[in-house]
């Protein structure tokens, strides 16, 4: 799908995505705890890289740190900008981000990469790893799987992958993992995984 098609997909459902996931209380707390081990290290701003409705921006900001949210979808902005009025909030992409080289302490990509095909992965990781300081770190949410492979998401085909596959794609750039997470399928939910890696340099 382009990146037109994965837009279109979410601003039909906005409104139920925004009722699902809206708030920081409707995800699960040991992704909460991982992400803000992790993105309240080094002082600086951190992007929320595909922020959604800005449930989890708010979350770092209740935690003191300068979070900021992009998304592609103009309906979940102006709900992030309405929910949370302290907070800033744009429209952008992963895939070509508005920022300076170096510029960021930290990056969330909470299953906002899971729609690029592995063709594009690598080059939107790059474009994460130029806009982090050196020793600043990314944590991604993602879908794991034994094998890399397309699945009919309930919005747009989305990709899993074997942890192991995308630590080797994040090292490829340059970064190093960390701490990874795991929770399996549940018989609800799918099996996922958290990987948080650290910009080489520090």
């Amino acid at each position: 799908m382009t990146v037109e098609q994965v837009r279109d997909a979410y601003t039909a459902i906005a409104d139920i995505y925004i009722g699902l996931f809206g708030t920081s209380e409707q995800v699960h707390a040991e992704d909460l705890a991982f992400i803000g081990r992790h993105l309240t290290i080094r002082p600086g701003t951190v992007l929320d890289a595909g922020c959604g409705p800005g449930h989890i921006t708010g979350y770092l900001r209740s935690l003191g740190v300068d979070a900021r949210g992009i998304d592609m979808v103009p309906e979940f902005i102006a709900y992030a900008k309405a929910a949370h009025p302290d907070g800033e909030y744009q429209l952008g992409s992963i895939r070509h981000l508005d920022l300076e080289d170096g510029s960021l302490a930290g990056v969330l990509a909470w299953f906002s990469l899971i729609h690029l095909p592995p063709e594009e992965i690598d080059g939107a990781l790059a474009e994460l790893r130029r806009v982090l300081a050196p020793g600043g770190t990314l944590v991604v949410g993602f879908f794991d799987y034994d094998e890399l492979g397309a699945f009919d998401h309930k919005v747009a085909t989305a990709y899993r992958w074997p942890a192991d596959e995308l630590s080797a794609r994040l090292a490829a750039v340059g970064f190093t993992e960390v701490e990874r997470q795991h929770r399996p399928a549940d018989g609800t939910h799918r099996q996922v995984a958290a990987i948080a890696a650290v910009l080489s340099g520090s």
